[in-house]
């Protein structure tokens, strides 16, 4: 009784330099997708794993961050040949280089969320933090790519002339579009992928058939004749998030008309996916520990 009565009063005491207060982890009354001042206290921690992927990325690789920009050039030439020489699609290296360059970065960037919180099951297992900050953090390196590989593009439109427009002022927002859309996809992957390890297979399958099923990539959907191919699938192609961005994105790169309509739509898909997907990581967040 006297022992129990001690260690009692000893959990009472004040804190003290040698003994800190304990920390409690309380649920926050009410109900919200996103938790945005958790996110920014742990601000520098999201900072730091994404700045360790970046370094990591190329470490010991011959050819470093080459690699960013010999990925979407070496896609683009293939194109280029396929369906311009063998297809007999009229289109410069512009044109396929600006569909190529933001699929680029989606694909690498949801393939490195949706495997975030897996790869890191270290961290998740033995301390607390927000667990959205490893889906959020896994774009970082996939971003700083997209910055090197743009620069090609700049390098392409000098090469090959194209008509510089005001539309290019846009280009921050569907850039930014990309990375909602991303994020969006890669969130709910990185969820499902700790539930379900089979989506470590599907992912990246899923991931290369996308580009299949997204017409904008490789096509002029600007041109009637062109879709005319895809008639009975436009409702389809049209729930795809990713195609309106990349087709306003290699529109506003050309100087040619954007269809706000195409990209609208889009924008509220991806931004379904998105709440979709943060409500099923809260959902299951609280149990990512034990089944990690």
């Amino acid at each position: 009784m006297t022992t129990a009565n001690t260690a009692n009063t000893a959990d009472h005491r004040p804190p003290s330099p040698d003994r800190p207060a304990p920390l409690i982890l309380r649920a926050k009354p009410g109900w919200q997708l996103v938790d945005l001042t958790d996110l920014w206290h742990y601000r520098e921690l999201m900072w730091f794993i994404a700045l360790r992927d970046v370094k990591v990325r190329y470490k010991q690789a011959l050819l470093g961050f080459m690699w960013a920009i010999l990925q979407p050039v070496a896609t683009m030439i293939v194109m280029a040949f396929f369906f311009g020489r063998l297809a007999g699609m009229d289109g410069s290296p512009v044109f396929f280089y600006a569909g190529v360059l933001p699929w680029t970065f989606f694909a690498t960037a949801v393939s490195a969320s949706s495997m975030s919180l897996v790869a890191n099951a270290g961290m998740v297992q033995k301390i607390y933090f927000p667990r959205l900050i490893m889906p959020l953090a896994a774009i970082g390196a996939p971003l700083v790519d997209y910055l090197l590989a743009f620069s090609v593009l700049v390098v392409l439109m000098f090469i090959y002339p194209v008509a510089i427009t005001w539309q290019l002022l846009w280009l921050p927002v569907l850039v930014l579009s990309t990375i909602i859309c991303a994020l969006a996809v890669g969130v709910l992957l990185s969820a499902l992928t700790v539930a379900y390890r089979d989506f470590r297979y599907i992912v990246p399958f899923v991931v290369q058939l996308g580009m299949l099923a997204t017409p904008a990539v490789y096509f002029d959907v600007s041109n009637p004749e062109a879709m005319a191919k895809f008639e009975q699938y436009m409702w389809l192609i049209k729930l795809n998030p990713m195609n309106g961005p990349i087709a306003a994105f290699r529109a506003a790169v050309m100087g040619q008309p954007i269809h706000y309509g195409d990209w609208f739509g889009s924008v509220a898909v991806m931004t379904l996916v998105l709440a979709i997907g943060l409500a099923y990581f809260k959902q299951t967040e609280r149990r990512f520990a034990d089944i990690v």
